[in-house]
């Protein structure tokens, strides 16, 4: 149980701490604000761009839409950074999420200067797969600590259906054979471990879910996005980026709440 209690503290350092804004941002690309709007709006059209930054003696001083470019110069259209739409570069992803949960794009500061862009969209790459992934992840190991302490010695095969179990079991020998086995809780899937939480009132309150009913639709979004991301599927394929974020913020603090779950609490 300790090393599992280590296993999520290093992981979550690792999240909070080294994977960062900078691993998603692209740059913010700009132009001089004595160009023609005009001109400008063809060319973004022609890239897809919807923003781009504009520039004053090398440095990115504001930005321009393009639904807002007309006539005239791109610098009659340009808008100054507010407070509220920069993050630093060496802002977790975790943080991130929570912003971008409001807003559709923000730009980043690479120390004092603007240099780059985050919109939705870079939500799908690699690093915050990662990171999604990583919370699911010990999401997953924190049901299944609390499955050994509520249910020990393997007293939950008379709550599982026998052909789970038998599947669980099936798994364990195969491990066996190879002289990789670990005990047989081990081999039991993400849904047999949620019906074994969410089978016990007790859990269900300490975890601080509403009732069994809306704990079960959580944790089957929290597996359908381990799925998701297990296969590189689009992350907001039938849902929103915001309702994917409420739901990370959602496990994250389901995380806590397993956390605090000792087994010496339970009598």
């Amino acid at each position: 149980m300790k090393q599992l209690k280590s296993t999520s503290a290093d992981l979550r350092s690792l999240f909070e701490d080294s994977i960062t804004v900078k691993y998603v941002a692209e740059p913010l690309k700009s132009v001089l604000a004595s160009q023609s709007a005009a001109v400008v709006r063809q060319w973004m059209e022609s890239l897809n761009f919807d923003v781009l930054g504009v520039e004053d003696n090398g440095i990115i001083c504001g930005y321009i839409d393009r639904q807002s470019l007309a006539d005239g110069q791109c610098g009659d259209y340009q808008r100054i950074f507010h407070p509220s739409e920069l993050i630093a570069a060496s802002t977790p992803l975790i943080e991130l999420l929570r912003i971008l949960r409001y807003k559709t794009k923000v730009f980043v500061l690479d120390r004092d200067r603007v240099s780059g862009i985050v919109t939705r969209g870079d939500l799908q790459k690699a690093p915050v797969r990662m990171l999604l992934f990583g919370l699911v992840t010990l999401l997953e190991m924190q049901i299944l600590r609390l499955v050994r302490i509520y249910y020990p010695n393997d007293s939950w095969q008379p709550f599982v259906k026998s052909d789970r179990v038998a599947l669980a079991k099936k798994l364990w020998h195969d491990r066996q054979a190879k002289n990789e086995a670990m005990n047989l809780t081990d081999y039991l899937q993400f849904s047999d471990k949620r019906e074994l939480i969410l089978a016990k009132t007790e859990i269900v309150d300490r975890l601080g879910l509403k009732s069994k009913r809306s704990g079960e639709r959580f944790l089957k979004s929290a597996e359908a996005l381990r799925n998701k991301l297990a296969h590189a599927q689009d992350l907001v394929n039938d849902s929103s980026w915001p309702e994917l974020i409420e739901l990370a913020a959602e496990i994250e603090t389901l995380l806590q709440r397993c956390e605090e779950i000792e087994s010496d609490d339970i009598i």
